[in-house]
């Protein structure tokens, strides 16, 4: 007789206790970067939402040296001037994995509810040290807890509890401990730390590192993008089990109703026709259908072809001008064009993609395809070969822009993709899936700014052959003038012609 299968049961937080390289937790090093990537995007998140003068700060210090078979701890701290917390919201937000403001459809940085937790439990279960949050609202007293997950039943542990002065202002502070390996994972850190300061031109980021280094990315606007809306679900987006749930939490009282109330560009005529179609009366109350009332409204839902496109007014990509901004406050290029695209839909989600090029200045040829990822306004540093953007400049007949190679040359391409659902290929949101409607906005956007480059570069070498051909009259002017001078004794005024034709090179240009 065969033994007997034992069945267990396990909560969120064991689970990615279990297989925390999911949520980008495989090694020290990745585990060292994705801390201090959750933690900022936490505070970037907050900052925003607070609408004044964002700032970040994060400090990083060696706790504890490592050993020929141990590795170092570091203590974290990420400071941020955001909107702050109120102390019951502390111990779910950052207690308990799978607990987020984030599972709404709105564009957002998170979107599984786990990384943020996810940091603080690294830190637990390779040091057993507990984390410490301290959060304020403007006005009112600064709390401290001092926490620890209980990782098998996935709830906060409350260790300490204190309650400070009067805050003057909103903020909220997180520390951590954690067993890492900062000098390896240090160029992505910094490279993180300089690409979310292109993206976010706005906000003031500092980090002060293990190695006593500070990094500063001042903010090089005080322009800051509208904030991103709460979106309603678009009808062609929605399964029967979603259907379900919003027909047994409504409170509304017919059908009519309901789909005009629950759904996003629904009118009284667009439900009329769903309704129609399903063959259930408008006045019938949400509380009454059937089994096969649900089923009939949801096959006619997917089966209605006049539904109106999503609303892309609830995104809040960055616009060209901050793109710009942050592209020439980092990279100093000589030349740069962002374009954003229209707005569009995949999977009746509505999406922007915004595109940039940068020629010259800080960018030097490195040999690869120099490609700076986002989505919404986050980078993508892992994984760049298996994205959809390198994909599609790979394919791409760059020679037609003027660019013989693009890894050969000092071009950088920038994608950024605001969706209230980013087509991420994985938990650990490092790069985006190869979906045709995606893929198609960004080629678009790419061959855009490759026009404008095309024009720079053809304006740009028109004007070095011009003032080669310049160099080449005035070497010829002066020997025949010396030349006169050794004949008739006497040299002839030649400068005058020289700078008229060099007036004339720079007039040829400005023609151009």
């Amino acid at each position: 007789m065969g033994e007997k299968v034992k069945l267990e049961e396990i909560s969120a937080a064991d689970f990615f206790y279990r297989n925390r390289s999911l949520a980008g937790f495989d090694n020290p090093v990745r585990a060292t970067y994705t801390i201090i990537r959750e933690l900022v995007e936490n505070s970037l998140d907050a900052v925003e939402l607070a609408g004044r003068s964002p700032k970040v700060l994060i400090v990083m210090r060696e706790e504890r040296e490592g050993g020929e078979e141990s590795l170092p701890w570091y203590r974290i701290r990420v400071a941020d001037n955001g909107i702050g917390m109120d102390p019951e919201e502390i111990p779910l937000a950052f207690g308990r994995v799978f607990v987020s403001s984030k599972y709404r459809l709105i564009q957002s940085r998170g979107t599984f509810g786990l990384g943020g937790t996810m940091a603080l439990l690294y830190g637990q279960i390779t040091t057993n040290m507990p984390f410490k949050i301290t959060s304020a609202r403007e006005g009112e007293p600064a709390y401290e807890l001092t926490m620890m997950i209980d990782i098998r039943k996935n709830e906060p542990i409350i260790l300490d509890r204190k309650i400070k002065g009067v805050s003057r202002r909103s903020f909220t502070i997180v520390e951590s401990t954690f067993e890492g390996n900062y000098p390896r994972a240090k160029r992505k850190i910094i490279d993180y730390l300089q690409q979310t300061a292109i993206v976010v031109p706005y906000i003031s980021i500092a980090f002060m590192d293990p190695e006593g280094h500070l990094y500063i990315f001042p903010r090089s606007t005080e322009k800051i993008p509208p904030r991103p809306k709460e979106a309603l679900f678009h009808p062609k987006g929605v399964d029967l089990e979603l259907l379900q749930r919003l027909l047994s939490s409504t409170r509304t009282r017919s059908l009519e109703s309901f789909l005009m109330t629950h759904f996003q560009r629904v009118g009284k005529k667009t439900a009329s026709e769903v309704l129609k179609i399903a063959g259930l009366p408008p006045d019938k109350r949400p509380s009454d259908l059937k089994d096969e009332d649900i089923r009939r409204l949801y096959e006619a839902l997917r089966s209605y072809k006049e539904f109106l496109p999503p609303d892309p007014s609830v995104l809040s990509p960055l616009g060209e001008e901050l793109f710009e901004s942050g592209i020439k406050k980092e990279l100093q290029p000589e030349f740069v064009k962002a374009i954003q695209r229209p707005p569009s839909v995949y999977e009746a989600h509505p999406f922007i993609v915004e595109v940039a090029i940068a020629y010259g200045g800080l960018i030097k040829p490195t040999g690869d395809i120099q490609l700076y990822r986002y989505a919404n306004k986050i980078p993508l540093l892992y994984d760049a070969s298996s994205d959809v953007s390198y994909q599609v400049i790979k394919k791409i007949d760059w020679s037609i822009y003027g660019i013989k190679n693009p890894e050969d040359e000092p071009i950088a391409f920038f994608i950024h993709i605001v969706s209230t659902k980013v087509p991420f290929k994985t938990v650990g949101k490092e790069f985006i899936a190869n979906v045709p409607e995606v893929a198609r906005e960004i080629e678009l956007g790419l061959r855009g700014c490759a026009r404008e480059l095309r024009i720079y570069l053809g304006r740009k070498r028109r004007k070095e052959m011009l003032l080669k051909r310049y160099e080449l009259f005035r070497m010829y002017y002066e020997l025949i003038s010396w030349t006169l001078e050794e004949i008739i004794g006497e040299r002839p005024p030649i400068e005058n012609l020289i700078e008229k034709i060099k007036g004339s090179a720079g007039d040829e240009d400005e023609r151009e």
